[in-house]
């Protein structure tokens, strides 16, 4: 379990380190030796777009230049593309000198990605730290917890809440929330005798993520069950077989079903 707990650690120093640092989460930001960039330097919209594209696809290889276009701009064409390329590497790399390759965007021919080894970014490290807190699970609960901790303080909202209506961030978006109620009710799991409390709260925070979130609200109802508070657990159910009958017309499934039986059953 070393190597995971020597990953954590090399995470966390890396965004103290990294000189571009960049947040998706709840608003788009970006920092360049730990001053934030003001939107006046970024100039046009389809600069930020292009990064932000870059950002949405950065596990991937190396993004061809017609692809970008077609997928970012109906209507761009290839002067459109280079500005905007340009205006990024002028905000990563104000005082880079002219004919000197970028440090940040790598350009294989006419195709481009992101150096993520010299780029921190929210996204990137909160899905490095649930695989971590998973890979640790079951292993070493503290890593874990650590690790799900560190996912969850990274999360301040949607993935780029400006691009909501926009197909090619939306694969990102779903994944990231997939990955952040992973972690909530992970850690609220862990946490469930130790702090019943606190599980209460994590469960709620992934239920205000997603309010048919059902292994949530099992949780919640094991955690007032360890408190005592047999009706707040009923409560808990309750507001879950609401949820998913108004949204899905579905009951709840049948371990949450048990789980209430076994909750009713009790003298």
């Amino acid at each position: 379990m070393n190597h995971l707990k020597d990953k954590l650690q090399e995470l966390k120093q890396f965004q103290d380190d990294a000189i571009i640092c960049i947040q998706t989460l709840g608003q788009f930001n970006l920092w360049r030796n730990n001053e934030k960039v003001d939107s006046k330097q970024w100039g046009r919209d389809k600069t930020v777009q292009l990064l932000q594209y870059l950002i949405s696809n950065r596990t991937r290889h190396a993004l061809h230049k017609e692809k970008i276009m077609d997928h970012l701009w109906e209507d761009g064409d290839d002067r459109d593309f280079k500005v905007a390329l340009h205006g990024i590497n002028k905000v990563l790399e104000p005082e880079r000198p002219s004919r000197t390759e970028p440090s940040y965007v790598i350009r294989q021919g006419i195709s481009y990605q992101l150096d993520l080894e010299k780029i921190w970014i929210d996204v990137e490290a909160l899905e490095q730290y649930v695989i971590i807190g998973n890979e640790a699970f079951g292993e070493d609960i503290s890593i874990s917890k650590a690790a799900y901790k560190s996912a969850i303080a990274l999360y301040q909202g949607v993935y780029l809440p400006n691009r909501v209506f926009e197909d090619w961030s939306s694969e990102e978006r779903e994944k990231i929330q997939i990955l952040i109620l992973g972690a909530y009710v992970i850690l609220a799991e862990i946490l469930l005798n130790e702090n019943p409390l606190e599980s209460i709260r994590l469960a709620q925070c992934a239920i205000a993520i997603d309010k048919t979130w059902e292994d949530a609200y099992r949780l919640q109802m094991q955690a007032y069950l360890i408190k005592g508070n047999r009706p707040q657990a009923i409560k808990a159910y309750q507001k879950c077989a609401d949820v998913l009958d108004q949204e899905y017309g579905i009951d709840p499934l049948p371990a949450t079903k048990k789980l209430l039986q076994e909750i009713e059953n009790i003298n």
